[in-house]
Formats: structure tokens, C-alpha cells, sequence
């Protein structure tokens, strides 16, 4: 027969360590909600403006490995026509040295001593013979070359394999730049997302009036007639340059449609007919290095790092591709980071 005995109470001193632990649990995810408040604007924008300049620096690596990549290319590709016409002169040689056995062939294999005691003209036949010789010696000179040829050749193709393995390693280089800044880009949309319309429009319209300022400064410094561009190419680049204003920053942008800091200056400065080269990390060594008390408008000028560049556009002034959801605008230098150095191409 079954028992009908009553259940165990729970004792007072367990009820007592689980109320206490759903107690503990709830202070701590209270605590938890209270330690992670959603950011204020000016703390979203302090690390949007932080996001950005990791994104800057990704896309300046970027850009310096895609020019890496583009001169591998361009070695990979001349190493491949020499290696292509190389082989057609070896080919060519193997041609003339079979052309030289064909003749030693019809001459005949008798030993030339009997040939010249069987031979009914003497004379004759010692001018053929020294035809022979002289195919003989052309024979040994193409042997030399073919063998030069073919060695020239394995080098050029040793070459090859090895720009080519080098071309390999930085596409890969570029892809995890890309992916980095792309990266960078993402997680600042997702903090800009947190901020309400209104917030998003506020930072905009700031921008703006930022802007506007910059603008103002240069109109007042071309009216005053203070500065004077440091060349009639540096004059012509920002002039140039400021067709661009309103074109959007992207990464890895290089004119006309869109622009990258570096992008803009290379571009400026080839419009003035002047080629420099393509990242910030090159750039700064196109020129004569100046301090900032130097600077003249189209002098390039470099912050944080070599991370950022612009042209100089007098006044304490900068007309630049600013960072990723902006356009090619004129800004003071005080917002642009630590200040470098000008470079006068």
C-alpha cells in the first residue's frame, strides 16, 4: 500500500538564500541597465569623430598598398612581354643553329681528308671546306647565344614567380585594409543610429555653419589681398581644387566624382599639371617640408600623423575632403588635428 505521507516544507533557512539570490539577481541587472545609459550627442560624436579617423588611416594604408599593387602590376606585366619576346629570340636562334646542322648535313660525312684526296678540284673543295669551318664557327656562336638566351630567360621568369607571389600578398594586404575601414564605417553609422532624428540633424546643421565660417575667412583673406600662393601651380591646384567643393568624401575616392583627403590633392595638383603621388605617407615627401609660419595657399599641409592632408587656402584655412559623410569644404586648421608640417611641391 502506497504512503500518503505529506511533502517536505521547504525550510525557512532555504526560502530565506532564494529570496535573497532573485533579490541579488535583480539589483544586478538593475545595475547592469544603470552602468550602460544610452550615450549623450556629444559623447556619440566624440567617438563617430574618433571612428572616422581609424577609418581615415585604414583608408590611407589602403590607398598605399593599392598603389603598391597597381606598380607590382605593372612590373609583373613587363617581366611577362620580356619573358614573351626573350622566347621568341630563342626560338629565332634555334631556328638559325638547325639551319646550320641542315647545311653540315649535306655536306656530307666523309672525313675531309679523303674528300680533298677523292675530289677531282681541289680548289673547289677547299672553298667548301672553308665554308664549312665558318659554319662550324657560326654554329658554336649560336650555341652561346641560346645558352645566354635560356638563362636570361629562367632568371626572367624566377622573376615573375616572385612579383607575382608579392602581387598575391598584397591583394590580400588589401582586403583586410578594406574590411578594416569599412569597419570603422559601420560601427559609426551604428552609433549615429542611436541618436534621434532631430540629434542627427542638429550635428548636421553645426557642420554646416562650421563651414560657412571657413568660407567667410577665405572670402575675407582673397578681398584683403593679404597671401599670396606659394606658386602659379600651387595657385592653380586650389583653384582647382575648390571646383570640387560639395563632392563627396568616400574612401579610396580620387576624382572627379568623389575624393579621399589624398585622392583631392593628387587630383588638385594634376590639374596644375604637376604629378604627385597618391597617400598621404608619400605625399609629404613630394615637396620642400614648412612650418606653419611658412604656409602660402596651395602649400599641401598634413595632421595627426600623416593621417590627413589638405591644400592650404590662406587665412588659417584649409580646403580639404574632410572624413566619410562629408564634402570637400574649407575648415579651419584648428579642427583638423595636430598639425605637422606644409609641404611646398
Amino acid at each position: 500500500m502506497a504512503s500518503h505521507r505529506r511533502p517536505k516544507q521547504p525550510s525557512r533557512t532555504r526560502v530565506t538564500v532564494l529570496t535573497a539570490t532573485a533579490a541579488a539577481a535583480v539589483a544586478l541587472t538593475s545595475q547592469t541597465a544603470q552602468a550602460d545609459p544610452k550615450p549623450s550627442k556629444s559623447e556619440v560624436k566624440a567617438k563617430v569623430d574618433k571612428l572616422y579617423h581609424e577609418a581615415e588611416v585604414a583608408t590611407e594604408k589602403y590607398n598605399q598598398s593599392k598603389e603598391r599593387q597597381d606598380e607590382l602590376k605593372e612590373e609583373v606585366d613587363n617581366l611577362q612581354d620580356k619573358v614573351a619576346r626573350g622566347q621568341e629570340d630563342l626560338n629565332d636562334l634555334r631556328g638559325q643553329l638547325g639551319s646550320v646542322a641542315s647545311a653540315q648535313y649535306r655536306s656530307g660525312g666523309i672525313d675531309p681528308s679523303v674528300q680533298l684526296f677523292l675530289s677531282t678540284d681541289p680548289d673547289s673543295y677547299l672553298d667548301k671546306a672553308g665554308a664549312i669551318d665558318q659554319l662550324s664557327a657560326k654554329q658554336a656562336e649560336s650555341l652561346e647565344k641560346i645558352q645566354a638566351k635560356q638563362r636570361a630567360l629562367a632568371q626572367q621568369r624566377a622573376e615573375a614567380t616572385d612579383k607575382l607571389a608579392d602581387l598575391e600578398d598584397v591583394r590580400k594586404e588589401l582586403g583586410d585594409k578594406k574590411k578594416k575601414f569599412q569597419g570603422k564605417l559601420a560601427e559609426a553609422q551604428r552609433l549615429l543610429n542611436t541618436l534621434t532624428a532631430e540629434e542627427r540633424e542638429e550635428m548636421r546643421e553645426k557642420e554646416r555653419e562650421k563651414e560657412q565660417r571657413a568660407s567667410r575667412a577665405v572670402g575675407d583673406r582673397v578681398e584683403l589681398g593679404k597671401e599670396q600662393a606659394a606658386s602659379g601651380r600651387g595657385a592653380a591646384a586650389l583653384a582647382a581644387a575648390a571646383t570640387q567643393i560639395g563632392k563627396p568624401y568616400v574612401s579610396g575616392g580620387s576624382g572627379p566624382s568623389s575624393y579621399d583627403c589624398s585622392g583631392l590633392t593628387q587630383w588638385a595638383y594634376a590639374q596644375a599639371g604637376v604629378s604627385i603621388t597618391r597617400t598621404t605617407y608619400t605625399q609629404h615627401n613630394d615637396g620642400t617640408k614648412i612650418g606653419r609660419g611658412e604656409l602660402k595657399p596651395g602649400d599641401l599641409v598634413f595632421f595627426s600623423n600623416l593621417s590627413h592632408v589638405g591644400l592650404y587656402a590662406g587665412n588659417g584655412q584649409v580646403l580639404h575632403a574632410p572624413y566619410p559623410g562629408t564634402n570637400v569644404r574649407y575648415e579651419a586648421m584648428e579642427y583638423l588635428g595636430t598639425f605637422q608640417f606644409g609641404v611646398r611641391i
